[in-house]
Parts: C-alpha cells; sequence; structure tokens
C-alpha cells in the first residue's frame, strides 16, 4: 500500500495521506514512518484507541476522523479510504474527483491480487457485476455507472465530507460498515456511484481480522464451496419498483397515483404518501418506499446465474 501511494499521479491535486493503526502489535509504525518519509506528500501516523470491541467499522470511522478536518478546509476537498493490504491505481485519486462530480459518494471496484488462484470468488464477482448493470437498465440514473462493480468496499470508497458527515459515518460495527453507509446514502437521497475506473488491487489473503470480510469469504469457499445466493428474481423486482417510484414521486401527494403504485409493493396509498413525504428527493423514496419480496429461498450460484441470464435475455427481447 505504501508504494503505491507513492505512486499516485496527483498532478496538482493537494493531499494529504492519514494512517491510522488500529490496536497493532508489530512494527506498522515504523514501517510507515521508513516508507512515508520518502513520499512527497504530508503524513500522520496516529495510534487507535484501546477499545475492549475493537472493530472494523469503528477503526475506518477513527481513521477518517484523522483527515476530516483537513478534507473540510478547502472547498473542494474529498475523502478517500482503502486497507493496509490494497493497492490504489496509480490514477485512483483522479478517477475519485471524476467520479464525485456527479455523485456525492463513490465506491470503486475492488479486483484482487493473484485473482485466478480463486476462480469461484471471482464467478460470485461476475455475477453481482452483472446483477449491477441489470439494475441500471431497467432503473437507470445520470449520476451511477451502468457497468459498475455490486462488490464495493471500504477498500475503496471516496466522498463529499458533508455527505459523510450527514450520514453520521461509519458505523462502529464488526463488519459492513462499508456497505451500510452506502444503503444509508441512497435512503437519505445522495447519490452513489459504482465506479469501474476507481481501481484498488487487494490481497486474497485468508487471515484477515473482519469476520465478514474478504478473507473470511474466501476461506468459506474454500471449506464449503460456492456460496448461496439470493434469487435474482426478488432483486429484478425490487429495481423495477424502484424505477417507477422515482417516475411517480414527482406527482405525489396524488391519492390516486400513490394507491395504485401502493397495490404494486404490498402498501396502501397513504403508507406510500406518508414515505413521499419524508424523503427529500426521488432517490431517497425509491430506496425507502419499495420492500424485499418475501420468502424467496436461496438459490446456489449456478441456479442464480442462469435465472440471471433469462432475466437479461428477456430485456433483451423487449428492447428488439
Amino acid at each position: 500500500m505504501l508504494e503505491a501511494i507513492g505512486r499516485l499521479d496527483l498532478g496538482d491535486v493537494e493531499a494529504a495521506v492519514f494512517f491510522l493503526l488500529d490496536d497493532c502489535s508489530d512494527a506498522s509504525e515504523q514501517v510507515i514512518l521508513e516508507h512515508a518519509g520518502r513520499m512527497a506528500l504530508p503524513f500522520t501516523v496516529a495510534q487507535g484507541d484501546p477499545c475492549p470491541d475493537a472493530n472494523a467499522g469503528r477503526a475506518r470511522r477513527a481513521a477518517i476522523a484523522l483527515g476530516l478536518h483537513h478534507a473540510t478546509s478547502t472547498p473542494h476537498g474529498i475523502l478517500l479510504t482503502t486497507d493496509a493490504d490494497s493497492q490504489p491505481r496509480a490514477d485512483w485519486v483522479r478517477a475519485a474527483l471524476q467520479g464525485l462530480a456527479s455523485a456525492d459518494l463513490v465506491a470503486g471496484r475492488i479486483v484482487r491480487i493473484a485473482a485466478e488462484r480463486d476462480p469461484v470468488q471471482g464467478r460470485v464477482e461476475r455475477y453481482l457485476d452483472r446483477l449491477h448493470a441489470y439494475r441500471r437498465s431497467v432503473d437507470p440514473v445520470p449520476w451511477d455507472s451502468p457497468t459498475g462493480s455490486h462488490c464495493s468496499g471500504g477498500a475503496n470508497m471516496a466522498f463529499r465530507p458533508g455527505a459523510y458527515q450527514a450520514l453520521g459515518g461509519f458505523q462502529p460495527v464488526p463488519c459492513g460498515e462499508d456497505a451500510a453507509l452506502l444503503d444509508d446514502a441512497g435512503r437519505a437521497g445522495f447519490r452513489v456511484r459504482r465506479d469501474p475506473g476507481m481501481v484498488v488491487a487487494t490481497s486474497s489473503r485468508r487471515l484477515g481480522r473482519a469476520p465478514g470480510g474478504m478473507a473470511a469469504a474466501l476461506t468459506a469457499i474454500d471449506h464449503h464451496g460456492a456460496p448461496s445466493m439470493p434469487h435474482p428474481r426478488g432483486a429484478a423486482w425490487q429495481y423495477r419498483q424502484q424505477a417507477e417510484a422515482r417516475r411517480i414521486w414527482a406527482g405525489l401527494p396524488d391519492s390516486f397515483v400513490a394507491a395504485r403504485f401502493g397495490d404494486r409493493i404490498g402498501l396502501t396509498g397513504d403508507h406510500v404518501i406518508g414515505v413521499a413525504r419524508d424523503c427529500p428527493n426521488a432517490e431517497a423514496f425509491a430506496m425507502r418506499v419499495v420492500p424485499a419480496l418475501p420468502d424467496i429461498p436461496d438459490v446456489t450460484l449456478v441456479e442464480a446465474e442462469h435465472a440471471l441470464a433469462t432475466l437479461e435475455n428477456q430485456l433483451c427481447e423487449q428492447a428488439v
């Protein structure tokens, strides 16, 4: 990671690096000081506060807090986050700035070093990328990329400081703090972009500290094979209803429109109007009002891939 940061192509962009060492018992600080001293960037190294319930969310929250003042000291400041076992591509910062020109938060693509050693995880990632492309085919929005990656994480994220603060930051939870922040952003009406052009490479290690992180996912595949997946039919239904929710939001509180849409998603018209009343824009309304389809059992990865292929073919036939 240190060498990758040193190779960043910043041009005239002013940047600073903040390292948080969370419950480290090795020589991390010495290694950082030796390498960072050769970088042409100002840097700060801090130790995380000792805490009996230390976790990934708490550490990432503390790391962002280190750089928050620096990012807010300029009108156009941004925040980026990555991990110690990850390597941002040289154009990482520039890609983040480009993505944030049309969005409030950007989740970039995370590629695994030596990914060919884990073909099952590769299939999972390709499937989720296809699912994202399907989503943006049926529910396009101007700030998102149709070829982005559904696999997103704190190893590669960028956001505007104001959006991060408005969302309350990363939650201090053992895992999933990155996905939760993106979900909260959509429900609050912020624009989330999944950007294939903002790239970070990460390790394929099996020993990780976050219980639900990549290391845990790879270990689970090693022991149990391909994971089960939610049936894409449920996701497809949600995407179509979210597209309809965006379309009708400006027309609410028309009771007829609300009742007709409520019938589609299993809510009363009054409930639909109530949700719309609390939403600042169509994005927040779409993310909040559409429920998940109940009682759809998970399927094998093979079944999920075949079911998604059927949905994709139907979409192509409709476009002809």
